[in-house]
């Protein structure tokens, strides 16, 4: 432990033992038990903690003796004695003299009035969790009564120390059944499992929900031979709760087999397969989804279960084609799914089941397809003739051919929720495959949704990345790398509908439609049809028309679009990219708003780093009004921008590649162009002012900022290694730094002349760079968030500390 806070430690021992003092909140008290168990772990034992320190115990004494003591003290004492007694060794030390009997047991906090308080309770709960680490503890329980409060606290209002009381009950089970080979259960274990017994088959749910989740925390955590026994004795109780109508507690029954599967050797004979098939004919449709999803996701699992797990997994989707009387979507189902008149009754029962349960379907499926134990043949067509149709559904536009259907488009129509799960499962969808007839389905209906004037901007957003990842995966045609004529046709009428959408009232409209331009340009920009297609529209002009939208979120996406846009020599600037330029350096110089500043110096970035950009190559003055600009921003996210921005041109004008941005990042071998001679490309960086922009920079007070522009500064350094012997002949240090507080503190403006080569390689050379990194590579809170500085603002909010002594934080 440091000195310091060995120091400080007695004085805040007497603090918390002290009634009439403020205590401090249970943030601190948090901060301060996570640092006793460091220190633990960190010695090795708790025993040389209390040697050390005896105002520890002193503390833990005057808490079984003063029961003035708040709530939040004593819930503190409980975890911290419960702490240091995890090792057998340091719980003999507070053994002597009954002090941890004094603590927890019927003299102890069961017995005073804090008990009332659930943090007591808690507390009490979590000591013995952390205590009952080895066998000693156990005789110690034993002692105590501790089980039997357990049992009670199963039940406490306390939702908190309820689950607490549940995993202590799975820990002491555990704990006791260590190393046991035998089917004899050890007293100890036999008491507990008695009591499991008896909870499963209460009446009451509550009691059987309570031994559900002790049993599933047992097998999540456990592996040892003792649990086959153990699910094999329980496993005809699990059973018999299938035999009631309804099932209690059916969610925490499918967490429980999910463990059991988990955890069990299912190569076995314990009837665990049988017992999810069965379970999976019982449960209702809302909790059958899970148990099936997790079935599939199982590494080792029968054929046939995991059959009738995807067809009841899918038979909601099911009773969708069904009551639109669509046979074919019908084809390629798994047997059994459809003709289910249980899942038809809760889709038609309310509203909220009805969505409920389509947006659970929808979820599980979406989870399922990306894995590779999936189940095959997956069922595009079916899939996306479902999913089709519950969009068509939700926006009104089904007809009502059946009364199943009608219900149905009654109880769905306008219903968000599903709108946006189904787009989302539609656009994972678009990788795959899928009849002409199908695929001409889906653009029609993202049309409709596109056109939509009722559509909501959230359903809006989540259409356009459907209809995106549509176009990115429909099919090329056999002559050229391009999109087919469907798809062709599709683009067409959704440039028509985004147009539309730019014009919108709605700010969130009119961005997720340039977010949607920005993404498509990114993707499509080397397609012909693509870039046709927008050459023949308005929709470059409208998106350079918002670059004046009065919402800067607007603006930034704007920004974003156009500079994608502009990559592939669609500007929609008057100006080309030209102009496109100058508006940018003015956004960058005026624009009162970050979102857009941020933008706007990404874009520069990007068109530096991107070989398609034409204006890659920017005159140097336009690199000096960019990065003057940035460094005079007062947000710090441009200013890193900026440094971005001079780490790409410092490698283009030295002709090397650009360090990673991730100092772990694999750095791909790339053919460097020749490098110009050092003395031009020294000339060449000072007039741009990379230098004055990098050295202001290095004191920037947001350390990201400073940190970027160190890394920068050591790479201008390695790089001109070869010119550094005209660096003894710069200013003297003290000049430079001079010099540098002057253009941190502005009185110096970035552009009143140029840094010579000679001032910037004896800066470069002159200041301490290596230590300069290794300072702001420490983390920015190393001080204020040290246990030291706990102890002293613990101290300090009691008064018993130097005024102004405490840090901030």
């Amino acid at each position: 432990m440091d000195p310091e806070c060995s120091r400080l430690l007695p004085a805040l021992c007497a603090l918390l033992a002290d009634p009439r003092q403020p205590v401090a909140d249970d943030t601190c008290l948090e901060k301060l038990l996570d640092w006793f168990k460091a220190v633990t772990e960190k010695a090795g034992s708790s025993v040389l903690l209390l040697q050390d320190h005896p105002c520890l115990l002193d503390l833990l004494l005057h808490v079984t003796h003063d029961p003035g003591l708040s709530d939040r003290v004593m819930s503190f004492a409980l975890r911290l004695a419960g702490l240091l007694a995890a090792e057998e060794s340091s719980f003999q030390c507070l053994q002597q003299g009954d002090l941890l009997l004094q603590l927890f047991g019927e003299g102890g906090a069961p017995s005073q009035a804090g008990w009332a308080a659930p943090s007591v309770r808690s507390g009490w709960v979590q000591g013995l969790r952390s205590l009952a680490r080895h066998p000693c503890a156990l005789d110690f329980l034993d002692v105590l009564g501790a089980v039997d409060t357990v049992f009670s606290l199963q039940g406490d209002p306390s939702l908190f120390v309820a689950s607490a009381a549940d995993q202590l009950l799975a820990q002491l089970l555990a704990l006791s059944l260590q190393g046991s080979q035998s089917a004899a259960w050890p007293p100890r274990a036999l008491r507990i499992v008695t009591h499991l017994e008896e909870s499963l088959r209460s009446s009451a749910t509550q009691q059987v929900t309570q031994a559900l989740h002790v049993l599933t925390t047992v097998f999540g955590h456990s592996h040892e031979p003792w649990i086959q026994a153990l699910w094999a004795q329980l496993s005809p109780l699990v059973t018999s709760l299938l035999e009631e109508d309804p099932i209690p507690a059916a969610h925490a029954l499918v967490d429980l087999l999910l463990s059991v599967a988990r955890s069990l050797d299912c190569g076995s004979d314990v009837g665990l397969w049988e017992v999810m098939a069965q379970t999976l004919n019982c449960l209702s449709p809302t909790h059958a989804g899970p148990l099936a999803l997790g079935v599939l996701k199982l590494q080792e699992c029968p054929q046939a279960l995991r059959v009738q797990a995807f067809s009841i997994l899918l038979r909601p989707l099911a009773c969708v084609l069904e009551a639109a009387v669509d046979s074919t979507g019908l084809e390629g189902l798994p047997a059994g799914t459809a003709g289910d008149s249980a899942t038809v009754a809760t889709l038609l029962s309310s509203k909220a089941a009805c969505a409920g349960l389509l947006c659970r379907t929808l979820a599980h499926v979406e989870l399922l397809q990306p894995l590779l134990q999936r189940p095959e043949p997956w069922p595009q067509a079916p899939l996306l003739a479902a999913t089709l149709t519950v969009l068509r559904l939700c926006d009104g536009s089904a007809e009502p051919l059946s009364d199943v259907k009608g219900r149905l488009g009654a109880l769905l129509v306008g219903c968000v929720r599903v709108q946006r799960v189904a787009l989302d499962f539609l656009a994972t969808l678009a990788p795959g495959t899928g009849p002409p007839e199908l695929v001409a389905r889906v653009f029609a209906v993202l049309l409709e949704y596109l056109q939509s004037p009722d559509c909501s901007p959230t359903v809006l957003k989540k259409t356009f990345q459907a209809a995106l990842g549509w176009l990115v995966g429909a099919p090329e045609t056999a002559s050229c790398h391009d999109l087919d004529p469907s798809a062709q046709l599709f683009l067409g009428g959704l440039l028509r509908a985004l147009q539309k959408r730019l014009l919108s009232p709605s700010w969130e409209v009119r961005d997720s439609g340039l977010e949607f331009l920005s993404q498509a340009a990114r993707r499509l920009g080397g397609q012909a049809s693509f870039t046709q297609a927008l050459l023949t529209s308005e929709t470059p002009a409208l998106a350079h028309q918002l670059l004046q939208d009065p919402e800067s979120y607007v603006r930034a996406s704007a920004v974003t679009a156009l500079g994608q846009l502009s990559s592939w020599g669609l500007h929609g600037a008057p100006g080309g990219q030209q102009g496109l330029l100058e508006e940018l350096l003015h956004i960058l110089a005026t624009d009162s708003d970050s979102f857009p500043r941020r933008a706007a110096m990404q874009v520069l970035t990007q068109w530096a780093r991107d070989s398609r950009a034409s204006g890659a190559a920017h005159p140097e003055p336009l690199v000096a009004r960019a990065l003057q600009a940035a460094g005079r921003d007062v947000d710090w996210e441009v200013r890193a921008q900026g440094l971005e921005l001079a780490q790409v041109l410092v490698a283009q004008t030295l002709g090397v590649p650009s360090p990673p941005p991730c100092p772990y990042a694999p750095a791909l071998p790339v053919a460097a162009p020749r490098p110009p001679p050092a003395q031009e490309a020294l000339e060449a960086l000072c007039r741009m002012h990379i230098f004055h922009f990098a050295f202001r920079a290095l004191l920037d007070c947001d350390r990201p900022v400073a940190r970027k522009s160190c890394a920068l500064l050591l790479f201008l350094k390695a790089r001109t290694a070869p010119l550094a012997p005209e660096a003894a002949d710069g200013p003297e240090p003290t000049a430079l730094e001079a010099t540098l507080q002057g253009w941190q503190a502005g009185e110096q403006d970035l552009l009143q002349g140029d840094l010579e080569p000679k001032a910037a390689l004896a800066a470069l050379w002159a200041l301490d760079l290596d230590g300069l990194q290794d300072t702001l590579a420490a983390s920015s809170d190393h001080t204020e968030r040290s246990a030291r500085s706990l102890l002293q603002d613990m101290l300090a909010s009691a008064g018993t500390w130097g005024e102004n002594e405490a840090d901030c934080y």
